[in-house]
C-alpha cells in the first residue's frame, strides 16, 4: 500500500481503528457447512498464489479467502465452479482494497501457468456474472474487516525500546521490529489456512499474530500493556487462538527440518536456494505449545523469516493442480449457475443471472 494509505501512522489512527471494530462486530456469520470444505485450503491456497502473482496488498488477500469462505457457507458449489468464485472473489476484493491500475486483468490472469495446469478459461461474460452474484450475495457489502486490517495497528507499537529479549536489552531496535513484521505476516497467513480461525474475531486474530511473534522472538513481557490497551485484549483473551497458531508453527517446524534431513544431494541444493524461505529456529529444534505459553527458551533466528506456510511453499502459478477435476484434452469455459443450499434457513438471497451492466474493468 502507498504512504498515503498507512492509515495507523495519523491523527484518526484511533477513530478508524474504533470503526473498524464496530464493523467486525456486524459481519455475518460463518457455520462452516460447506459440503466443500475440505478443498477450502486449496481454494485458499490459490488465491494466495494469484494475489502474491500481482503483489496485491494482505487485505485484498484476506478479504478474498473471507468472500470465499461466506459464499461456500451459502452454497453448492462444484469443484469446477469454485474456480471461478475463487478468483472472482480475488477481483472483488482487489477493486475494493488496491487502487484500479493493480487489479489484474482477465488476459493476464488466463496466461498464467496455473490456468493452465487446471484446464480452466476465464471469460468477461462469466466473470461479470460470478460478480455480480457475489455481490448480490453480500448485499452489496464488501466493508467485511479482516485480521489484515487490524495487524499493521498493532504492529505500530508492537516493538519498544524498553522490551527485552531473553530479559536482556535489545541490541537493535530496527532488526528486532523487522523480525517482527515477518513473523507476523507469517502467522497472519496461517490464519488464512484453517476456517477455525473464522471463530475469532478478525481483530483478536491479529493480536494473537502479534503476541505468538513476541513469544517466538522471546521478547518480553510476551504481551506489554501497550498493547493490552490498543488493542483491548488480555493475554488470557489470546490464548486460545495464539495456541492455535503456534500448533501450525510447530508443524511447519518439523517439516521443513524434515525435508532438510532426508532430502536427497539434488533437492537439498534446490532447498539451499531457498533458504529464508521456511521458519525454524536456530538450534533446529522444535517446542510443543505448552512451553511457548509458559515462556519457551527458544533460540532467536539468525536471520529474518522471508516464507510462506508450508501450502504456499509446495505450489506455484506453474504447478497448482486442481483436486479432483478430470482432465479435458481442452481448456473449457466456466459456467456460473449455482444454486442456494435448500438446508439453509432464513436466506434472503434473490439472484437473478441474467444483466445488462457493461464491465468496463475488462475493457481496459
Amino acid at each position: 500500500m502507498e504512504l498515503e494509505d498507512q492509515w495507523w501512522t495519523g491523527q484518526l489512527a484511533a477513530d478508524i481503528y474504533q470503526a473498524l471494530r464496530y464493523r467486525e462486530l456486524k459481519l455475518p456469520s460463518f457455520k462452516g457447512q460447506s459440503p466443500q470444505l475440505s478443498l477450502r485450503r486449496y481454494f485458499a491456497d490459490l488465491i494466495a498464489i494469484v494475489s502474491n502473482r500481482f503483489r496485491l496488498c494482505p487485505a485484498a488477500r484476506h478479504l478474498a479467502v473471507y468472500l470465499l469462505d461466506l459464499f461456500m457457507d451459502r452454497y453448492d458449489v462444484t469443484v469446477q465452479q469454485l474456480h471461478m468464485v475463487s478468483l472472482s472473489c480475488l477481483l472483488l476484493a482487489s477493486k475494493f482494497e488496491e487502487r484500479e491500475d493493480r487489479v489484474p486483468k482477465l488476459e493476464t490472469l488466463n496466461s498464467l501457468g496455473c490456468m493452465s495446469s487446471m484446464n480452466l478459461v476465464l471469460t468477461k461474460q462469466g466473470l461479470l456474472h460470478m460478480e455480480l452474484l457475489l455481490l448480490e450475495t453480500f448485499q452489496w457489502n464488501l466493508y467485511l474487516p479482516t485480521a489484515a486490517h487490524f495487524i499493521e495497528y498493532y504492529l505500530s507499537i508492537a516493538v519498544n525500546e524498553g522490551d527485552l529479549h531473553d530479559g536482556w536489552p535489545m541490541t537493535c531496535l530496527e532488526k528486532t521490529k523487522l523480525y517482527m513484521a515477518k513473523y507476523a505476516d507469517y502467522f497472519l497467513e496461517v490464519s488464512l489456512q484453517d476456517h477455525v480461525f473464522l471463530c475469532f474475531a478478525p481483530s483478536l486474530v491479529a493480536a494473537a499474530c502479534v503476541a505468538t511473534s513476541r513469544l517466538i522472538l522471546h521478547l518480553s513481557p510476551t504481551w506489554p500493556n501497550r498493547l493490552q490497551r490498543l488493542s483491548g485484549y488480555s493475554w488470557d483473551n489470546l490464548v486460545p487462538c495464539a495456541e492455535k497458531l503456534l500448533i501450525a508453527h510447530d508443524s511447519d517446524v518439523k517439516e521443513a527440518n524434515k525435508q532438510k534431513c532426508v532430502q536427497p544431494g539434488q533437492q537439498q541444493q534446490q532447498q539451499q536456494q531457498q533458504q529464508g524461505q521456511t521458519a525454524f529456529n536456530s538450534s533446529g529444534q522444535t517446542a510443543t505449545v505448552a512451553p511457548y505459553l509458559q515462556r519457551s527458551s527458544i533460540q532467536y533466528p539468525q536471520q529474518a523469516p522471508n516464507h510462506r506456510p508450508a501450502s504456499y511453499l509446495s505450489h506455484s502459478t506453474s504447478s497448482l493442480q486442481a483436486p479432483n477435476v478430470p482432465q479435458h484434452a481442452a481448456a473449457q469455459p466456466i459456467t456460473t449457475s449455482l444454486e442456494p443450499k435448500s438446508n439453509i434457513p432464513n436466506r434472503a438471497y434473490q439472484v437473478s443471472m441474467h444483466y445488462t451492466c457493461a464491465a468496463p474493468c475488462f475493457d481496459r
